[in-house]
């Protein structure tokens, strides 16, 4: 049966379903879900399946590091189970979209905690939501054990959201250990902007986190 989708638009129902489930996608409306859709119809059956294939075994084979949260086809990640990374030093993110941000600098040798959000009560996203809980579990190691965490670096956005869940958990993880340091990333005037152009806040936050030369 032929559904209507917008206007005078009518497509046959596999492909009224195909878009339905397109425009689920972040940042895709119906537009784009539409030639998307399309562009699948036009494809080559090997690149069909191909796409299919694809999308199945990312269901099927990826999974959350049962350590620091992020998505992996192994258990430990990477990060995690490499023996020349630092793990007594955690770098906390929102995202694990972020870690490639981190070593793309190549200075942090590191390892990572994805909390997989921010708080939002707004949006229904408490501290519950997140992946705070298992994360104070890795601060209470035995003390002098390799996996004995000493410094937590608190790497969420500059936003409402981000901050509140820095100081959320820096007021958490100090009621769990008194000798564990905690860090925030310093905030300021991007590498090779002009600071005339900067607002109050991002030159205040650069004048609370500079250093010495």
């Amino acid at each position: 049966m032929a559904i209507g989708f917008n206007g005078n638009s009518r497509f046959a129902e596999p492909m009224s379903r195909l878009i339905d489930e397109l425009r689920k996608l972040p940042g895709i409306g119906s537009k784009s879900a539409q030639r998307l859709a399309f562009h699948i119809l036009r494809s080559s059956e090997e690149d069909a399946q191909a796409l299919s294939v694809a999308i199945r075994e990312i269901k099927q084979h990826l999974r959350l590091c049962s350590i620091c949260n992020n998505i992996t086809d192994v258990d430990p990640c990477v990060y995690c189970a490499s023996p020349t990374r630092d793990h007594h030093l955690v770098c906390v993110l929102e995202e694990p979209t972020n870690i490639a941000t981190i070593e793309k600098t190549r200075t942090y040798n590191g390892i990572y905690h994805i909390l997989h959000g921010t708080l939002s009560p707004v949006n229904g996203v408490g501290p519950e939501q997140l992946r705070i809980a298992n994360l104070l579990t890795r601060v209470l190691a035995p003390e002098n054990s390799e996996a004995t965490i000493t410094e937590i670096i608190l790497a969420t956005s500059p936003t409402t959201e981000g901050e509140a869940t820095a100081a959320y958990i820096a007021h958490e993880l100090r009621r769990t250990s008194r000798t564990l340091k905690i860090t925030r990333i310093a905030t300021g005037v991007p590498a090779g902007s002009d600071i005339e152009y900067a607002d109050e806040v991002t030159i205040s936050r650069a004048m609370e986190g500079r250093r010495e030369l």
